[in-house]
């Protein structure tokens, strides 16, 4: 196949990829609040970036090759189960999106730990988050980095190493110099190239396989386990299924980097169009990219690592140029996913421990004056984050998809009760966020590591139950939170001086 021909698509993508990030620097190098424009793009995302750089984020590795890789071993069942994640933008909208906003507006949060800063006044809530978040997120990366490693070996025929450090190159150049901003427009970009290279990818597979009741007869020919819902062996049981939906649904209204997206955007109209969206996008998405990974089981039969499908695939039923458009739209992807997580890692670091923990020069709740120290301070940490990662990606696994979801489950572990309960229940209070989060992540390792399954399901799901009980109890046994703290999160927030831009109404 002509090599030049597949490049070069990828070749213009990642050049427009530089670009957006020299005009995101070029924005930040005027900006009068540094932190605020470098780690939230200054809360100025309409309806559709708001839509795409939230499917983008939650679209990764994943979603086009870990999870297709999957359906290639499991079939048609998988691709239902991967259809589970519909709703994921609608629900992190629609129960963190307006209060998220207001509530970031008031107190200039530019993280998760912000929130969770003011809601619970309470330093080893912030700080165990932090740590939680950090190391949740190089796990998560690690596994867009193999991912993009891969598409470049499978695709370009250069070395998984040579893959590695291309990608690991671009993506942490354009988080550093551009911040969010750059991640946001990219992500825009990155959701209409996934669109386009889904939809090629997945035309082509029907055609060569001779049609879709074709390549069901012909997947119920190799074994009739591939076209029922619970799969080989019966591995897609019915609990199984159901706490899938809370992993990967549900649950994601407690993952940081995509709950961050809740508290940039411009008004209530993005947000309304953000759902429609956001929905329709990551539904075909999800749908289309499946749906190759199992069919791809009758065009590449015998792949013993389902990882490699996805490449294979695009060469066997593409057009050369067609096959380079695909590669940029599972990398576009995976980027997406990265850039997210990267940036909000160092925000983590920067803002979160040592602006509020190490350096205590601005007053409780304000964004410090922008200094030089701190802007490369932050492009170091953001970069060095990124290089760590790098390094821990060499000798991945065979299929990247549990790496995924193993960090899925630990963010949400950390993060899900505190933050929902923070926002819809007044008694939550800082004693119950912590024995919350501590408990959460323990046990989940626990169960991750020695249990594996409870009853037939994912072990998100007895980790959630238990933390959820335990929040409760606790705040309930312990002081009530301050009537300030009450005011701020339920009242109108004005003697914080948000102004009428910040109320409810306006946002």
């Amino acid at each position: 196949m002509n090599q030049t021909a597949i490049i070069t698509p990828l070749v213009i993508y990642l050049i427009l990829v530089y670009v957006l990030a020299a005009y995101a620097n070029r924005i930040l190098s005027k900006s009068g609040n540094f932190l605020e424009e470098y780690f939230i793009g200054s809360r100025q995302m309409g309806g559709f970036v708001l839509a795409m750089t939230l499917v983008a984020t939650y679209a990764s590795a994943s979603s086009f090759i870990g999870g297709p890789g999957i359906a290639y071993k499991m079939g048609l069942g998988w691709v239902l189960l991967s259809m589970i994640q519909l709703p994921a933008a609608w629900l992190s909208l629609s129960v963190l999106g307006k209060k998220y906003a207001i509530i970031a507006r008031r107190v200039n949060a530019v993280t998760i730990n912000d929130i969770l800063r003011a809601r619970y006044a309470n330093k080893w809530v912030v700080i165990f988050g932090s740590l939680a978040l950090v190391t949740f997120f190089i796990a998560a990366m690690v596994a867009q980095f193999v991912g993009g490693a891969r598409l470049f070996e499978g695709m370009t025929g250069l070395s998984y190493n040579t893959g590695l450090i291309i990608f690991a190159a671009t993506v942490i150049l354009y988080t550093t110099i551009g911040g969010f901003r750059a991640v946001a427009l990219t992500d825009a970009v990155q959701g209409v190239v996934m669109m386009i290279g889904t939809t090629a990818l997945l035309f082509g597979v029907i055609k060569a396989g001779g049609g879709v009741p074709n390549l069901i007869s012909s997947l119920q020919a190799v074994d009739p386990a591939l076209i029922t819902p619970s799969g080989p062996n019966g591995f897609l049981s019915k609990p199984f299924m159901l706490s899938f939906w809370v992993l990967v649904c549900f649950g994601v209204i407690g993952i940081p980097h995509t709950a961050v997206r809740c508290f940039g955007y411009k008004d209530s109209r993005a947000m309304h169009r953000a759902i429609i969206v956001g929905t329709f996008v990551l539904g075909f998405l999800m749908l289309g990219m499946h749906l190759c990974g199992a069919f791809g089981r009758i065009i590449v039969p015998g792949l013993t690592v389902g990882d490699k499908i996805m490449p294979a695939l695009t060469l066997k039923v593409l057009p050369p140029v067609f096959a380079g458009i695909f590669l940029a739209g599972p990398l576009a992807a995976i980027m997406s996913t990265i850039d997210s997580q990267l940036i909000l890692a160092s925000a983590t670091i920067i803002k979160d421990l040592y602006i509020n923990y190490g350096k205590k020069e601005a007053p409780d709740g304000a964004l410090p004056t922008e200094t030089k120290g701190i802007q490369r301070l932050s492009f170091i940490t953001t970069a060095i984050i990124g290089i760590i990662v790098f390094g821990a990606s060499f000798n991945p696994p065979d299929l990247i998809v549990w790496l995924n979801l193993f960090a899925f489950g630990g963010l949400q572990a950390t993060f899900l009760w505190p933050l929902i309960l923070g926002l819809y229940w007044k008694r939550a209070n800082a004693y119950g966020a912590l024995a919350s989060m501590t408990i959460g992540v323990g046990s989940y390792f626990y169960f991750a590591t020695f249990i594996k399954r409870v009853a037939g399901m994912h072990v998100i799901v007895p980790v959630l139950s238990l933390t959820l009980i335990v929040f409760i109890l606790v705040s309930l046994l312990t002081p009530k939170p301050k009537a300030d703290i009450i005011d701020l999160f339920w009242g109108d927030g004005r003697e914080k001086g948000s102004g009428d831009s910040q109320t409810p109404s306006a946002v």
